[in-house]
């Protein structure tokens, strides 16, 4: 059961991201999902996100503001490089 609830929260944070992603490539840039562990979503940003100097605002205001508020689980997102 608890692998079943660990997929359907991927499920639904790649939806999220899935619907984000078009205004990072607008960009040059994407996100990648690594992991989901303990109500943190751990993420990479790729291509013009991960050097870009608005990468903490877009991973915060942008990436874990959507997640947090369409996903109870998911408490922070982490960027990891």
């Amino acid at each position: 059961m608890w692998v079943k609830y660990m997929n359907d929260i991927e499920k639904k944070i790649n939806e999220v991201l899935d619907r984000l992603r078009p205004y990072l490539n607008n960009d040059g840039g994407d996100v990648t999902f690594l992991r989901y562990q303990d109500g943190i979503v751990y993420v990479k940003l790729v291509g013009a996100c991960s050097n870009c100097p608005h990468a903490t605002m877009t991973l915060k205001e942008g990436i874990e503001s959507a997640l947090i508020n369409e996903i109870p689980e998911v408490i922070k997102v982490i960027n990891e490089d």
